[in-house]
C-alpha cells in the first residue's frame, strides 16, 4: 500500500510526452495533494469515490469548481502552445462537441486512472 507521499513521487516521475499527458499528471498531483488523509487504495471504486470529493462524476467535479474554473486556465493547462494560440487562449471552444469544463472532466477521469495505475505498480 502506497502512502500519498509515495504516490506523489511516482506520479511526478511518470513519463509524459505531450501537453495532454503533462496536464493529466498535473491533475493527478492536485488530486493527491488535496486528499484529506491517506487515500484508500484497496479498490478502484473506493479510490474514485475519495478522489471525486462528494461529486457523482468527473463532469460534476469539473462544473462544481473542484478544479480549474476559467476556460483560459483550462486551455493553458491542456493545450500545447500552438493549440492554445489556435483557441485564442481558451476563448474558442476546444472542439464542436465539448466545452472546456467537459474536456477538463475527461482529463480528470484520466488523471484518476493514472493515480490508480501508479498505486498498483510495485504492489503486485
Amino acid at each position: 500500500m502506497k502512502t500519498n507521499t509515495e504516490l506523489v513521487l511516482a506520479i511526478a516521475n511518470h513519463p509524459v510526452n505531450s501537453a495532454w499527458r503533462k496536464a493529466i499528471r498535473s491533475y493527478a498531483l492536485e488530486m493527491v495533494y488535496s486528499a484529506e488523509g491517506e487515500l484508500s487504495l484497496s479498490t478502484v471504486a473506493d479510490l474514485k469515490k475519495e478522489l471525486l470529493n462528494g461529486a457523482n462524476n468527473w463532469r460534476e467535479y469539473s462544473y462544481g469548481g473542484c478544479s480549474l474554473i476559467y476556460d483560459a486556465d483550462i486551455a493553458k493547462r491542456l493545450c500545447s502552445p500552438s493549440e492554445y494560440k489556435k483557441t485564442r487562449e481558451g476563448e474558442r471552444a476546444p472542439n464542436a462537441r465539448e466545452t472546456w469544463l467537459e474536456v477538463q472532466a475527461r482529463a480528470l477521469g484520466q488523471a484518476a486512472m493514472l493515480i490508480s495505475t501508479v498505486a498498483k505498480e510495485g504492489s503486485k
